[in-house]
């Protein structure tokens, strides 16, 4: 009983090891470290959305397989045994007799359509371009997501400095401090001086608790848009720039461009053309239909006195023909299956119409956010420059005695207020260039 114990245990002991080195293996695929061009690659293979579509352009492909299979003949064989097991009349003897008798029937039957007014030419074709259509919805997740991922990606990065800088604000605060209480202890300085130094070290410190939150908050949130397992040593890679600053093309290249190019475009454009083809089939149905068809069949009975070679020549059957078929009245099935192809090309132009419409007028508003995004930064550099010399000279007057508390937590705030607009405005401004770029068909760089 204890050896059976033991043996268990130990058997339980290698599975969980197993089960546990398979989960670090499994982990072990994963970086802990992910750059930019990773998570896209990562959200590109693995969305589940995109891999949805990818599905729906394999059942596209399939249906194009069919389409062009209408083509071919058919081919079905046939099979049937009968038994039969009857209570007859005797004419002779007179009352009843039973007789049972056993059958068997083989055949094999093909068609296939001579004519139907390039009805199975139209629809390959319109297959053919369901499937670019389902590509063309691919593209345009991926792009998507793309930007999805830069603008997270972004977010982690601007969270990421501003805790550097609040972690330098603190240590300095701390030094401040430091000296308040010196110079408080010899009377240099009032005691609310000293507390207000105090006050603000916790503010700083409460603001570097924001700062690391808002850090763990967008690293989440760019798992959850990836679809990774939870994972504690995920974090992203810092590039060594951000582009936040360059020349920005012109609206009329960017527009024309995207027009030409972009996925939803194109998309609203295979919805015409398969519109056309649909109606196309749908007047088909005016027009008559030429087919063959063929049979070959026989038979062996066993109530019959040939033997079975005899009895499956002399029941030899062969038929071919052919048939057409005219459509002379159908309560209007025809005509409202043109009328509703007709409707649907027309709202499949009204939905080219309103692509180009909306991504006209995204580009445009990404036009204005990018000037507008580099201003700021500008600005915000300029800004950030100021008030940069101007906190550090008070905080060596402060240190002299040449300027008081006030006035060193006074500068102290516009200077602060000062990097988070900097800050603010380089990620901002990396963004909408992103975005402009985007457009543009520029791959995604930092």
């Amino acid at each position: 009983m204890f050896l059976r114990s033991a043996v268990f245990l130990s058997l339980g002991f290698w599975l969980l090891s197993a089960g546990v080195h398979a989960q670090d293996s499994t982990a072990g695929r994963l970086p802990t470290r992910w750059d930019l061009q990773t998570c896209i690659d990562y959200a590109r293979r693995n969305n589940i959305t995109l891999n949805s579509l990818r599905l729906s352009v394999r059942t596209a492909e399939q249906n194009n397989l069919l389409a062009k299979a209408a083509r071919q003949p058919t081919l079905a064989g046939d099979v049937s045994a009968t038994y039969t097991h009857s209570k007859n009349a005797n004419p002779v003897i007179g009352g009843f007799s039973t007789q049972s008798s056993f059958a068997n029937n083989y055949s094999v039957s093909s068609g296939i359509t001579i004519y139907n007014a390039g009805a199975i030419s139209d629809n390959i074709r319109m297959t053919n371009l369901q499937i670019q259509a389902a590509n063309q919805t691919v593209i345009q997740n991926e792009l998507d997501i793309t930007l999805q991922v830069v603008q997270d990606y972004l977010n982690i990065l601007l969270a990421k400095e501003n805790v550097i800088y609040v972690q330098d604000l603190v240590k300095s605060t701390s030094a401040q401090v430091d000296q308040g209480k010196k110079e408080y202890e010899v009377g240099t300085i009032a005691r609310n001086a000293y507390i207000e130094l105090e006050a603000q070290l916790a503010g700083d410190k409460y603001t570097l608790v924001a700062a690391r939150n808002a850090v763990r908050q967008n690293k989440l949130t760019l798992k959850q848009l990836l679809q990774l397992p939870l994972r504690d040593s995920f974090d992203i890679i810092t590039p060594d720039t951000v582009i936040a600053s360059q020349i920005v093309p012109s609206l009329d290249s960017v527009e024309a461009y995207a027009l030409q190019n972009r996925p939803e475009i194109r998309l609203a454009q295979l919805g015409i053309e398969i519109s056309r083809y649909n109606l196309a089939i749908a007047k088909t149905g005016y027009l008559p239909l030429l087919s063959a068809s063929a049979t070959l069949s026989t038979g062996y009975s066993n109530n019959q006195r040939d033997d079975f070679v005899q009895q499956m020549d002399n029941n030899f059957f062969q038929q071919a023909g052919l048939n057409l078929s005219i459509p002379i009245f159908n309560r209007r099935q025809v005509k409202t299956a043109v009328e509703n192809a007709k409707i649907e090309e027309q709202q499949a132009r009204l939905n080219l119409l309103g692509n180009q419409t909306v991504l006209s007028q995204t580009i445009e508003q990404a036009y204005i956010n990018v000037l507008n995004a580099q201003g700021q930064y500008d600005a915000a550099v300029q800004e950030l420059s100021a008030n940069e010399e101007a906190f550090r000279v008070v905080t060596e007057e402060q240190k002299v005695g040449a300027a008081n508390i006030v006035e060193y937590l006074q500068q102290k705030t516009l200077y602060t207020q000062a990097f988070e607009n900097y800050v603010q405005a380089k990620y901002n401004s990396a963004l909408s260039i992103e975005i402009y770029d985007f457009y543009m068909g520029i791959a995604v760089k930092l």
